[in-house]
């Protein structure tokens, strides 16, 4: 028998909140929505991410590409070396392995809609550079 998704309408405040907050990978949080591994979803995996004024991802690489949404506060992101400033209502495609981070360096919180190409948050192989 195949199994098959299910729809599912979720909320951020339904889900637990995760995060880093070291030298290595940077200071952010996020709530993962929709992933295989704890809604009956495939294909695809998508969160909700929070940067507090002075967080940041820091730059690192995974094989699927990612799109951002911005949907509250600004920020600068990285994409292969090139620094672009994104605030609410900006749309980011980032290719897959393309090494890439965010920051928010302004007063107030930066909120952002993420989404892998995967069907699970778990399949995404985060790597930073080594120090």
């Amino acid at each position: 028998m195949i199994k098959r998704s299910q729809a599912v309408i979720t909320t951020a405040e339904e889900r637990p909140r995760d995060g880093w907050d070291d030298p290595v990978h940077g200071a952010i949080s996020w709530r993962t929505l929709l992933s295989g591994d704890i809604t009956p979803t495939d294909s695809m995996s998508a969160g909700i991410a929070e940067l507090n004024p002075g967080g940041e991802l820091k730059p690192h690489r995974h094989d699927p590409s990612e799109i951002y949404f911005i949907f509250e506060g600004t920020g600068i992101v990285r994409i292969d070396g090139q620094e672009t400033t994104v605030k609410a209502g900006t749309t980011v495609f980032i290719p897959g392995d393309a090494e890439h981070g965010i920051r928010n360096e302004s007063t107030t919180n930066l909120k952002f809609f993420y989404v892998f190409p995967t069907g699970s948050f778990a399949d995404v192989i985060y790597r930073f550079p080594v120090a």
